[in-house]
């Protein structure tokens, strides 16, 4: 008989919590849960899930709304009502019909949080289990910019922006990134007067300038004002209106202030230096299995500060419980595999792989291949001609970085997410048939247009040529091995 309560603790029900302990206990692993809020973790309950609903209301809203455009005389709809309680009945459905049957063969420990007072036991309350290893998937909180009077102001994150009981007339967001730009577009669409400010030259730091540029003029298009590389002086409230005083004097005045400014670590109270386990400003420290420096003890997802992103944490905890069982020569490591990401405004934004600027400090010979979803039939016919696809490509083939803004890109980019992981190169994509006319189509128009751009040089005519005249064996294997 064991000696510990359990096999596996898993402190955190999130992405990353959901994968170690939902696969553990269906291998027959003795498995406990804690919980401190709800299953499902930030991302179904505060984040991706209900961010994608509103959005998705939005997107139907709009669309009547420029049905409706002449009709009603330069005119909106008005802003609507009820919105929230119906994203929470939803997300209350999801949680009671589908989240909580997955956790079933698990002990599952609700509002509850765990301290480490051992280097196998934790206190849950006033209850102390052991167990022989532990995943910490604390994920993380938002982030709170040191400025003026913005700690003592009534703000929203997304933690509480689903509480709403209708949408602002006005709301100001501070941040450009993923939560910032979703919401601006969503919130905007739903009746909202939005206005964005942060300190990056341009919308979605993480990826390149020509993404965040496009975005921008579709922003502007809609009546979103953006703010780019400019500073908070300060916050405040007057008369139950919130004052954001920008650095170059503006001020910028809303019913809501909204704060997407990244994320903060979420672990200070899991009593970490009991069992010495050594963090950093970045997160929990592990190894490439994501064990900490206490082998039996992982950290998983964004609580170690690598790719703050629930499919990452998913990934890391599948690949986690793997590296248990399996012995050192193949045990997986978390940074072998590519990590696509989506901004899901409209147009989307997708990237995977590096973008130009890290190329060129690695100073990597590429070259840039791009096309334009306005010249693409299909796109042109259904209205979603705003967009583009871009590979970072070298010159045999090889990709090492791809950007999507447009229709369907968080789809499209999985595609070119495998390519990257398994090496794959352009002539591999072209010569892999696309159902047509999706969007995805324009992934192969890539490879095409690479292709067509390598034959263009007086050398390859030639060698093409002589090879149609003379029709030989090797003839025909040079130029095989030369394009493909």
């Amino acid at each position: 008989m064991s000696k510990f309560n359990f096999d596996i603790i898993v402190i955190g029900a999130g992405p990353a919590g959901m994968a170690v302990s939902i696969m553990a206990s269906e291998m027959g692993l003795n498995v406990c849960v804690i919980e401190k809020n709800k299953l499902g973790g930030e991302c179904m309950n505060v984040g991706c899930i209900p961010s994608k609903a509103l959005l998705r209301m939005g997107k139907v809203r709009n669309t009547f709304n420029k049905l409706d455009k002449y009709e009603m005389e330069g005119k909106s709809l008005p802003r609507v009502k009820n919105i929230f309680t119906k994203i929470q009945k939803d997300l209350e459905y999801i949680s009671k019909a589908k989240t909580v049957s997955l956790f079933s063969k698990a002990t599952v420990k609700m509002g509850k949080s765990a301290r480490f007072v051992g280097s196998n036991v934790i206190e849950v309350g006033e209850e102390k289990i052991s167990a022989k290893r532990f995943f910490i998937c604390t994920g993380t909180t938002p982030a709170i910019p040191p400025i003026p009077g913005l700690r003592e102001t009534d703000i929203m994150t997304n933690e509480n922006m689903f509480d709403q009981d209708e949408i602002p007339a006005t709301l100001a967001i501070i941040g450009g990134g993923a939560i910032g730009t979703e919401m601006a577009q969503a919130f905007s669409r739903l009746g909202s007067k939005v206005s964005i400010v942060h300190m990056d030259e341009h919308l979605i730091p993480a990826g390149d300038k020509q993404a965040g540029d496009l975005l921008f003029s579709v922003f502007e298009s809609e009546g979103i004002t953006v703010f780019n590389k400019t500073g908070i002086e300060k916050v405040e409230t007057i008369d139950g209106k919130k004052i954001v005083h920008l650095a170059n004097g503006e001020k910028i005045i809303a019913d809501k202030l909204l704060v997407a400014a990244g994320r903060s670590q979420n672990f200070d109270n899991l009593g970490l230096e009991a069992v010495k386990v050594k963090t950093s400003k970045k997160g929990i420290i592990v190894n490439e299995q994501l064990q900490t420096n206490r082998k039996h003890i992982y950290a998983v997802g964004d609580c170690n500060g690598n790719f703050l992103l629930s499919h990452a944490a998913m990934h890391q905890g599948m690949c986690a419980l793997m590296n248990v069982f399996l012995p050192w020569p193949i045990k997986r490591s978390f940074r072998n595999y590519v990590v696509p990401w989506t901004v899901f405004t409209e147009p989307q934004v997708s990237f995977v792989g590096k973008t130009e600027l890290q190329l060129k400090k690695e100073r990597v010979n590429y070259k840039a291949i791009q096309v334009n979803y306005e010249d693409y039939g299909a796109a042109i016919a259904e209205g979603v001609d705003i967009g583009y696809v871009k590979a970072l490509v070298g010159p045999w083939g090889k990709i090492f970085g791809v950007s999507i803004v447009g229709e369907g890109s968080g789809e499209m980019i999985n595609e070119w997410a495998l390519a990257i992981q398994k090496n794959i190169r352009l002539t591999d994509i072209m010569f892999l048939q696309h159902s047509f006319p999706s969007m995805s189509f324009l992934n192969k128009r890539i490879s095409e247009v690479w292709m067509m751009e390598k034959l263009k040089g007086h050398r390859i005519k030639s060698m093409i040529k002589a090879f149609f005249n003379f029709k030989t064996f090797f003839s025909i294997v040079l130029i095989s091995l030369f394009i493909v």
